[in-house]
């Protein structure tokens, strides 16, 4: 099965289709000149915002591919007109994707996908899996670390990657900058070697580990007692989530840890090198 971002397989199965790229935005809109989308006659690829102006782009788009329409532009403004209450106003490009497009096409979405944050989930259990899940959805790019090979290979997440290794702490330091790193191994030793070492590099973006009042605590003497810098603790998560919901689903903890992670994620200002695949780990879906 394909993914929702695969736009080789898109492009494949649409030969006729229509580039829509947000070419001018004022005041408050859905999206910002970065958005864009790919029309064909009955599928869609990426969104420029959804609503009305969306339904407007697709319509035209799909005019233009029957030869009912020739403009290449379109000027809205999100007001009462449209059933759209934005207030502010978008211009519409209209283009026809050629095999120029296509090539251009796929090199920015390559590109757009490996400038995104790396989230590494070291354990594969049910909270490790809820995790996979929830960052699946999101723009991060997520491998799922575990040292056992039956818990891994249970493991059916699209989008994201697998990485088996006796030695969890080296994929750590062969992570690039910005990178997040959230701890929920099945052994509290392990958890502890993983994030004093993710607590070492200052460039993390987050390091979290699943836990209690006790484990932190236990975590805090034993990093104080065998680290250099004890202050690293400071910058630990722990509980990942926060303490405000009072429930320990695998799928609670994991939604309110995902939009953790995207906040420090997104906030981070540790400029990221386009990245190659993993070494470290395998796609698991395409």
């Amino acid at each position: 099965m394909a993914s929702r971002e695969d736009i080789r397989h898109f492009l494949s199965g649409n030969a006729a289709c229509i580039l829509v790229e947000v070419s001018g935005a004022a005041g408050s809109t859905p999206r910002d000149t970065d958005a864009w989308m790919l029309v064909s006659k009955e599928r869609t690829f990426a969104t420029i915002g959804g609503g009305q102006l969306e339904y407007m782009a697709i319509d035209h788009a799909r005019q233009l591919l029957k030869g009912a329409a020739t403009d290449d532009r379109l000027a809205i403004p999100l007001g009462p007109e449209i059933g759209q209450c934005c207030g502010g106003r978008v211009v519409l490009a209209f283009k026809a994707v050629d095999l120029e497009t296509r090539a251009a096409l796929i090199e920015r979405s390559d590109a757009e996908i490996a400038r995104r944050p790396h989230v590494y989930v070291f354990g594969a259990g049910h909270v490790g899996d809820a995790l996979a899940m929830a960052l699946s959805l999101v723009p991060v790019r997520t491998v799922l670390v575990d040292t056992r090979e039956q818990e891994l290979s249970a493991v059916d997440v699209p989008g994201i990657e697998t990485c088996l290794t006796a030695m969890p702490e080296a994929v750590v330091r062969d992570a690039p900058p910005g990178s997040a790193f959230v701890i929920l191994t099945h052994d509290h030793a392990l958890d502890f070697l993983i994030a004093a070492e993710a607590l070492a590099r200052q460039d993390a973006c987050y390091v979290g580990m699943i836990g209690s009042k006790t484990k932190r605590a236990t975590f805090r003497n034993w990093l104080s007692r065998d680290v250099e810098r004890p202050d690293l603790f400071d910058r630990l998560v722990c509980p990942i989530g926060g303490t405000a919901v009072k429930d320990k689903r695998p799928a609670v903890i994991a939604a309110l840890a995902a939009a953790e992670i995207m906040t420090a994620a997104l906030t981070h200002d540790v400029p990221r090198a386009d990245a190659p695949p993993s070494k470290h780990g395998k796609s698991i879906r395409a």
